[in-house]
C-alpha cells in the first residue's frame, strides 16, 4: 500500500480533520498520498480557508489535495469561493470527481 487515496465525503468539519491527519501522517512515511473533496465535504474548503486551518493548509502546500468535486460545489452552492482556492475542480465522472483513475493507478481507496 504505497499510495493511498482519501475519498472524503462528509461535511462534518471534526471527521475532514481525520482525514487531513491521516493523509498527512502517511505522507510523511513515504506513502504517496492524494486527498479529494466530494459529497458535504466540499463545504468545508472555504471554511478551512476562512479560518487558515493548518491541516488543511499543510496538505494544500504539499499538493496531496487532488481536486474538490465541480458538480458537489455548485449544488452546495460554494463553486466560486472553491475555484478561487486554485484547487483543481473535478468533474472527471460525470461531473463528479471520481475514484477509478486513481485505483487504475494502484491506489487504495479510503471513503469517509
Amino acid at each position: 500500500m504505497d499510495k493511498i487515496l482519501f475519498y472524503g465525503m462528509t461535511g462534518e468539519k471534526m471527521c475532514f480533520q481525520h482525514i487531513l491527519l491521516n493523509a498527512l501522517d502517511f505522507h510523511e512515511a513515504g506513502k504517496e498520498v492524494k486527498i479529494i473533496f466530494e459529497g458535504a465535504s466540499v463545504k468545508l474548503v472555504p471554511l478551512f480557508e476562512e479560518e487558515k486551518n493548518p491541516l488543511y493548509l499543510k496538505s494544500k502546500e504539499l499538493g496531496l489535495i487532488a481536486g474538490i468535486c465541480l458538480a458537489c460545489s455548485k449544488v452546495m452552492e460554494v463553486y466560486d469561493q472553491n475555484l478561487a482556492t486554485g484547487i483543481l475542480m473535478l468533474d472527471d465522472m460525470k461531473g463528479h470527481a471520481g475514484m477509478k483513475d486513481y485505483v487504475d493507478k494502484g491506489y487504495m481507496v479510503v471513503s469517509m
